[in-house]
């Protein structure tokens, strides 16, 4: 059953805080790394490029958990757990892009790759917990 982030989860997730995404690899372990994230219609959005270990992790297994702290108060955190709910090509350059903006303050990304094919994963949030 989806969760409704509260007031000030959605302004971590707003803001220019990373998220820690908790993915399973295929032989159990657990896989942890830092992204960018964005907030839509209730929805955590997660962009990365083909061919890197997390994306592989979801679409085997769609249950992820997220940890975004706030990066002026490392004591305020939101977990996230949830599951994916969409895998999409569709505008994630654009996507990219916009996150660009937020966290470096450029109109593009500045790190593409010859050839990336660029990716949106869209979590839907099952339970949330906000402390600080």
């Amino acid at each position: 059953m989806p969760a409704t982030l509260d007031a000030r989860s959605q302004e971590l997730l707003e803001a220019k805080n990373f998220a820690q995404v908790g993915t399973i690899r295929s032989d159990g372990s657990p896989h942890v790394t830092p992204v960018w994230v964005d907030l839509k219609d209730g929805l955590v959005w997660l962009n990365s490029a083909e061919g890197r270990a997390w994306p592989k992790n979801l679409r085997r297994e769609p249950r992820v958990s997220l940890n975004v702290q706030n990066l002026e108060n490392p004591y305020e955190y939101v977990e996230i757990r949830g599951r994916v709910v969409e895998d999409t090509h569709k505008g994630a350059d654009e996507h990219i892009d916009s996150l660009a903006m937020k966290y470096l303050g450029q109109d593009t990304y500045p790190y593409r790759q010859p050839g990336e094919e660029r990716v949106i994963f869209k979590i839907s949030p099952e339970k949330v917990f906000h402390q600080g």
